[in-house]
């Protein structure tokens, strides 16, 4: 396991039931975005800059849900305005200030109950795909605690009706509901909500994260007391790959029969943090303009 050291902090207190650790393991800048759910304290900064190797840890309040995404190809707007080109919440600076992601983009959910309950999380690419997106547990005391996330290169591989382009460059993948708005792929209801084509080309490479609405049996994780490294990273190590392929399926087995669990939407308390071990191997390179 590598370490890595990031010079500045800022410690919040108060108590808080986990601690999230959002790395940045790609060799190109990252802007994460956190958006605390509609019943949820607003975490802020709710939008920071993660440069390569960088490492921001959140301290986590008890009954919280929320989304963790990251934001790519920085540039300014025709008025000088903060934007990017991926993940964009839209707010013309760098806070996200409680609005949502533009899909498509990569998302890490999280529900927390009271202190001493479940923590259920999942990564979704219910609203498309951007960058490759991880969740490890940490000091778990049981449940559920596998990594779950997507670490496969799907801009390389999208369909082309799918891909959204920058020049030359495939730099996110929409899910089909964004693309097409049809019923059978916004899952309007349960009837029409079947897995399709585009929703086995995500799981076929990301077969633990979410594929489309209905997918929860076999892409929603829990944990008692753990603490989540959130990794933005490429590709994960053939032998670790292989291992989240045969938890997946020992877990789709087991949960067959298991009724839908919905895991409520986005939150956060901000530290930039110092040591942290790295999970997975570091990011292709990207045009991403830095700040």
């Amino acid at each position: 396991m590598l370490g890595l050291t990031v010079s500045q902090s800022t410690n919040i207190t108060g108590a808080h039931s986990s601690t999230f650790t959002i790395v940045n393991n790609c060799n190109y800048t990252v802007w994460p975005a956190v958006v605390s759910g509609p019943e949820s304290t607003q975490i802020s900064p709710s939008g920071f800059i993660l440069q390569p190797g960088e490492s921001t840890s959140i301290s986590v309040p008890p009954s919280w849900s929320g989304r963790i995404s990251g934001r790519t190809h920085r540039g300014n707007d025709s008025s000088g305005n903060f934007s990017c080109l991926t993940g964009d919440c839209g707010t013309s600076i760098l806070e996200c200030s409680g609005r949502d992601a533009t899909p498509p983009v990569t998302l890490a959910e999280f529900t927390l109950g009271p202190v001493g309950t479940l923590v259920y999380y999942d990564v979704s690419l219910v609203d498309g795909y951007n960058l490759p997106l991880m969740i490890s547990p940490h000091n778990e005391t049981g449940g559920n605690c596998n990594s779950t996330g997507c670490a496969a290169d799907l801009n390389g591989d999208c369909p082309s009706e799918l891909k959204v382009v920058n020049g030359s460059e495939t730099v996110a993948c929409k899910s089909a509901c964004t693309a097409f708005g049809a019923p059978q792929y916004c899952c309007e209801t349960t009837d029409t909500c079947k897995p399709t084509s585009y929703s086995r080309f995500f799981k076929s490479r990301c077969p633990t994260a979410y594929s489309y609405t209905q997918d929860d049996a076999n892409s929603t994780f829990s944990c008692f007391a753990a603490d989540y490294v959130i990794t933005f990273s490429h590709l994960l190590p053939p032998r670790l790959m292989e291992v989240q392929r045969k938890e997946w399926r020992i877990r789709k087995v087991a949960t067959s029969a298991m009724l839908p669990v919905e895991p409520a939407v986005p939150i956060a308390t901000i530290k930039q943090s110092a040591t942290v071990p790295l999970d997975f191997t570091v990011c292709q390179s990207s045009n991403n303009v830095s700040a």
